[in-house]
């Protein structure tokens, strides 16, 4: 496969992380970065490390207004919810720390302010095989509609997801004919879970002739710190009991970290609403009913406070029932889990994308790209 130039939409947690994990991936490179305040883009290729260095600890974030269509059509920047993965700002004199000139992006000498950053990347879009959108689904609608927004724009490539949320799926396919009129080849939920952890349950489901169950159990160990992280921790928060997405919305960071510091920085969670579910029932695997996700988030340590295990049980041909169990090493981490997958996904995007094959597909409909 020939070299793939693709683009990060919000340079928070997973956005850095990405545009990181990249540099360790034959055959990829990164041409375009933006988030709330600006862009960079290079057409030979990003300045990688002089970007993750200027962007440390330097995260565009905060809440911004919605779009000024009620209806809800497409946004002209990825910021009318949050801006990158990087969570909403402080209120009361916190916030991420700053250095350099701005916030974000246009600290780096490659970034430029802009207030139309994604249209700045579509304009480019001829040099963009793929786009990766980092950006957190506080809006249930707002992924979808800046896919339809490049849609909109005639872009022809891929676009990838790590988005969590099962609803959101549907929102997808109605805009499925939109997105294959424009030639695009829509990865949804390409990350850890869902992402890998779907793949290796439809895999895992091979054996059985009907799937009963499939379990997924997650433990992450924040390694980049919550600071780094807050858009992801804010949407998992959503999960929790006597939560939801609206009300982890609207929490001040000050609230946000009583809450961690209530759990001593330990965050159970059960019955998630993550989409496996919905890209397991598509794929034909299961019920949507008969997946069930939960995990252990540690927003203090490097560790897993759990081994990440996908249980998917059956019956098979000849009327045994099994479990089959896929495990991850407690080595890898959430880096590793995520971004490594969702660059897989990207590149398996890409490879389907030139065959001609365009429109939403989950991560068992698609093998990652090594």
């Amino acid at each position: 496969m020939d070299d793939i130039r693709f683009a990060v939409l919000g340079t928070g947690g997973i956005g850095r992380r990405t545009l990181d994990v990249s540099r360790h991936k034959d055959g990829l490179t990164a041409v375009a970065a933006c988030d709330r305040n600006g862009v960079a883009i290079d057409h030979d290729g990003l300045d990688v490390d002089e970007l993750l260095e200027a962007t440390e600890g330097n995260i565009a974030s905060g809440p911004q207004s919605g779009p000024d269509d009620a209806s809800g059509s497409t946004p002209a920047t990825p910021t009318d919810d949050y801006a990158s993965d990087g969570g909403a700002a402080a209120v009361e004199g916190g916030g991420v720390k700053q250095h350099g000139e701005g916030a974000g992006v246009v600290a780096s000498e490659q970034g430029e302010p802009s207030e139309t950053p994604i249209d700045d990347i579509i304009a480019e879009s001829d040099a963009v095989d793929a786009v990766l959108l980092a950006l957190p689904n506080l809006e249930h609608d707002f992924i979808p509609r800046v896919a339809e927004h490049f849609a909109a724009a005639d872009y022809e490539g891929v676009m990838i997801d790590v988005l969590k949320r099962s609803r959101v799926i549907g929102m997808l396919d109605d805009r499925e004919d939109l997105l294959k009129a424009s030639g695009i080849t829509f990865v949804c939920g390409a990350g850890a879970t869902p992402g890998f952890l779907t793949g290796a349950a439809a895999l895992a489901a091979q054996s059985f002739v009907e799937v009963e169950e499939v379990e997924i159990w997650w433990g992450v160990g924040l390694k980049s710190g919550y600071e780094d992280n807050r858009g992801t921790v804010r949407e998992d928060i959503a999960h929790l009991d006597g939560y939801d997405i609206e009300r982890a919305r609207e929490m001040s960071e000050a609230e946000i970290e009583a809450l961690i510091d209530e759990h001593d920085g330990v965050l159970e969670f059960h019955d998630m609403e993550h989409a496996d579910d919905v890209l397991l029932e598509r794929a034909g695997v299961c019920d949507a009913e008969d997946v069930h996700v939960g995990g252990v988030l540690d927003v203090r340590s490097d560790e897993k406070p759990t081994t990440t295990t996908v249980s998917v049980t059956g019956r098979t041909f000849d009327g045994e029932r099994g479990t089959n169990t896929f495990e991850l090493d407690d080595a890898t981490s959430m880096e590793a889990n995520v971004n490594g997958p969702a660059l897989g996904y990207l590149k398996a995007g890409v490879r389907n994308n030139r065959a001609g094959h365009y429109g939403v597909f989950g991560p068992a409909d698609l093998m990652p790209g090594f």
